[in-house]
This record gives structure tokens, sequence and C-alpha cells, in this order.
């Protein structure tokens, strides 16, 4: 396919990536914070009719201003079809009202995202009662794809006897397709969270010991749970623990303390820009996008 590709200067890595895989041209997004916070974009000065932006959204929230601004001035300049590439996709979590009176995020910002793109392209979305992406985002196309295929290759290459084990209930879609494509053994934890950063885990019923186990999720943010599992793992004879991840937030001092609790590898996508990264979502959505042009979308 042929066509533009916006991107942001701290996406270049994987901007050029996709745009070499698509075959898109690249152009960055000239962006200018002023002293109170509102920021200037500059656009290219020419739009096809057309257009991909690439947009994560960890740290969201400036993200998704700067998104609405350059969806809406694309379209002002008469931009017929804008698809969103959405490496990791933020404010899923909140499916629900725990409490009376909460925001369910999750409705907000994919209606939001759905009101402004055409299309949008993502990876691991963190759905748990929600059935598919495209019941968060009504009216436009919405298309979750997954790296657990890639990461299972890369597992099955340097620890081809694993077991892989989920680290909660909610990660049991993910490790399940991993064991699937690598063919590995696996199986879930069972979690209680009491906080962001407070968990209890208790393992499932099959035996660790001698075994090498890699802990497998979507997503790492604070870190906790994956070195909860861990040390248990460790504690029940595994002679290794590694983890591998789709995307790699690890907030704060999340890495050092996954890396603590006795983790030896980390592997994650580049789907978040991390020192992790070992493999590219880039083709991935290069074909998504491919498939989307030929369907005429």
């Amino acid at each position: 396919m042929t066509g533009v590709l916006l991107y942001f200067e701290d996406e270049t890595g994987l901007a050029l990536r996709l745009a070499e895989a698509a075959g898109l041209e690249a152009r960055r997004v000239e962006c200018h914070r002023f002293p109170d916070g509102e920021l200037r974009l500059r656009l290219p000065e020419v739009l096809p009719q057309n257009l991909v932006v690439l947009r994560g959204l960890q740290l969201p929230n400036d993200k998704l201003i700067e998104l609405l601004l350059v969806a809406r001035s694309a379209r002002q300049r008469g931009v017929h079809r804008i698809v969103l590439v959405c490496p990791y996709l933020a404010y899923m979590r909140q499916d629900m009202a725990f409490a009376p009176g909460e925001v369910v995020s999750q409705q907000v910002i994919g209606g939001f995202l759905a009101g402004l793109f055409d299309a949008v392209l993502t990876v691991d979305p963190h759905l748990h009662r929600v059935s598919s992406l495209a019941a968060v985002m009504p009216g436009c196309q919405a298309i979750a794809l997954s790296g657990a295929p890639l990461l299972a290759e890369l597992v099955g290459e340097r620890r081809p006897d694993a077991l892989l084990l989920g680290p909660d209930g909610e990660s049991a879609q993910w490790v399940s397709v991993a064991a699937a494509h690598a063919g590995l053994d696996h199986a879930v934890c069972t979690k209680v969270r009491h906080g962001d950063c407070e968990v209890a885990i208790e393992l499932p019923r099959v035996p660790l010991a001698g075994r090498k186990v890699v802990l497998v999720d979507d997503v790492a943010s604070s870190g906790h749970t994956l070195a909860v599992a861990a040390r248990l793992a460790l504690q029940a004879g595994a002679v290794s623990v590694d983890v591998a991840v789709t995307h790699a937030l690890f907030a704060g001092a999340a890495l050092q303390n996954v890396q603590d609790a006795g983790v030896g590898e980390i592997w994650s996508t580049d789907s978040v820009a991390h020192s992790t990264n070992v493999v590219s979502v880039a083709p991935m959505f290069a074909c998504a996008l491919d498939q989307l042009h030929r369907g005429g979308g």
C-alpha cells in the first residue's frame, strides 16, 4: 500500500519499522509544549485522502489530546479516512463501575477514539468482561491483534521445554494462545488484588520442581503481580523464571522489583519502547493495514 504515516518523535523507531513494512511514507508531527502545558502541533502541509496515525497510549493523557488535535485538523483539511495504529491502548481496565459513581473509562475512551478514527488497530487490549474491541468502539473498524504468538516463537526457541504460567486469571487468554502456538504446557495462577501494589497469588496445582517457568501476560505495569508469582514459582522448585509480556510499561521501579524477585530474562514486544524489546509488532500491523486497504476500508 502507499500513503502517509504520521508519528511523534518518541515513537520514531517503531514508526520507521512500520513505514518500511507497510510501504508508507513516514512523516513526523512537530510538537511544542508551552510553559502552561498546552500543545502546539504542526502537521505536514499536504495530506493524502487516506491517513495512518501511529500513537501508543502509554502515559495516555496528553496523547489523547494529541490525537484529538491531529484527527480533527486532518478532517478539516479534507482527509477522508484516518486509521489509528495504537500499539498500547490505555483505559481498558475499567470496564465496569466497581463502586457507585465510578466512571467506566473503557466506554468513554473507546467511544472517544471511535468518534475520531475510521479504524483502530491495537495489540492485546486489556479486555476482561467485554467480548471484543468492536463492542468498546462502536461505529468504527476495531481490530485487536495479539503479541502472544510472537512471544511464543521466541520462548519456544530459548526455553523449548518451558512451562508457561499466567500470573492471574485475566492472563489466561494470552498464556493459552502462546502455549498452543509454541506447543508448550501451561497453567494459570489465582490472584486476589488488595490494591495497586498489593496482591495475593496462589500457584496452580501443577508440579513446578525442576521446571523452567516463563510468566506470560499482556502488560507489566507495577510489576508486583509478576514479582509475587516469580518468588512463589522459585520457592516451589522452579529452576528458572523468565517473563514474556506484550506491553512493557514497567512504571517507576517495576523492572528492578521484578528482577529482584529472581526473574532471569524479560522479553517484550516493541508495542512500548523499552530495553526489554525483542520482537517487533510492525510486520503484524503492516499486514493488518494491507488487509484493510485491500478490503476497501
